[in-house]
């Protein structure tokens, strides 16, 4: 739409999020951004629509893989938070960006948890 302000959303932000969350489920002995002999890889596309209320999607493409092998297992989480029906500024898009990012990571978390099994050792 003309004159809406540019959404602004640093990936750096998902990052610190992301790590600070998986630190807080202690699913794993250790989390960091360094290399590991397990990587979690995480793609995600953020979208606004405007439909009355403004509607940010958040869609996760995520995938656990062994030090330099294929993946394990990969996951899709797609979620989507309502923000209000006017945009002041671009703080007003914090709010349900954070809801959106914090459901996605609470259903990839559930899915990891469930095929713990699969990451005991690493490797298959």
């Amino acid at each position: 739409m003309p004159g809406i302000t540019l959404l602004d959303w640093p990936a750096q932000d998902l990052r610190s999020a992301t790590i600070n969350y998986i630190q807080s489920r202690q699913l794993f002995a250790s989390v960091s951004d360094k290399p590991a002999d397990l990587s979690l890889t995480i793609k995600a596309w953020l979208t606004m629509r405007s439909r009355g209320n403004y509607r940010y999607s958040l869609h996760l493409e995520s995938a656990l893989s062994p030090s330099g092998k294929l993946p394990i297992k990969s996951y899709l989480v797609e979620k989507e938070a309502i923000g209000s029906s006017v945009r002041w500024i671009t703080a007003s898009d914090q709010t349900p960006i954070a809801e959106a990012v914090q459901a996605a990571l609470d259903d990839l978390l559930l899915q990891i948890e469930a095929d713990h099994l699969l990451y005991r050792n690493g490797s298959r």
